[in-house]
């Protein structure tokens, strides 16, 4: 799967939160890029799905909060982790381009100068 993504992931784990039936999970990210996250969870939702969810990020006092659509699913074998792929869905060009410029910061401040630029880098080509 790595080789269709559009943005390249870096292994950062963020609390989220979100609800479901009227039921409240926290659980964390495995991973972030600009276009999607993974999320570790032991009951992913249904392909397809939309929810709105909450990210805490670093150095910023109020979570974030997320419109995410499921476009992966799985139940933990052993390549593959339980949880959740989230492509994000944003209501415009400027959103986009904010949440892209906040998840470069915390690639820089979590990965090192170097290695989030060579992250971008990768994406840009």
């Amino acid at each position: 799967m790595a080789e269709n993504r559009v943005h390249p992931r870096a292994p950062i784990e963020l609390k989220v939160e979100y609800k479901r039936l009227n039921r409240f999970f926290a659980d964390y990210t495995r991973n972030i890029s600009k276009g999607g996250t993974f999320i570790a969870t032991a009951h992913p939702l249904p392909l397809g799905t939309r929810f709105v969810f909450r990210l805490a990020l670093p150095a910023q006092a109020e979570p974030l909060e997320l419109l995410g659509e499921v476009v992966r699913a799985s139940v933990g074998e052993a390549s593959d982790p339980t949880g959740m792929g989230i492509r994000f869905i944003f209501d415009d060009d400027r959103a986009r381009s904010a949440f892209a410029a906040k998840v470069e910061g915390i690639m820089a401040a979590s990965l090192g100068e170097e290695l989030a630029r060579k992250l971008v880098a990768q994406e840009r080509n």
